[in-house]
């Protein structure tokens, strides 16, 4: 499995809207993408206005289009704006329990 982990910082003013486009964005890849396992949207300390995203994919390819979708391309087009940083790694799931 191919997981792919995200965190980001959001200008305070932009919190609540920015967090509903993630809801909607996870939930809907979740739904209508096949190689989409897994979307775990996570809130860090109040205050710290960040957002850990857990994401699964069954490949690498499958995350590839996930960034083509047209789902995707308008929560970022709307949100990156708000976002004062982004961090993305990538991992290889070796063992689920």
């Amino acid at each position: 499995m191919y997981v792919v982990t995200v965190l980001f910082t959001i200008q305070r003013e932009h919190w609540l809207a920015f967090k509903n486009a993630m809801y909607s964005n996870a939930q809907t890849s979740l739904e209508s993408e096949l190689g989409c396992h897994q979307f775990d949207v996570c809130e860090g300390d109040p205050g710290s206005h960040t957002i850990f995203l857990y994401e699964v994919y069954a490949t690498q390819n499958d995350f590839a289009e996930h960034l083509k979708t047209a789902h995707f391309l308008a929560f970022n087009a709307l949100t990156a704006p708000w976002v004062i940083d982004k961090q993305i790694q990538i991992f290889s799931r070796i063992q689920a329990t």
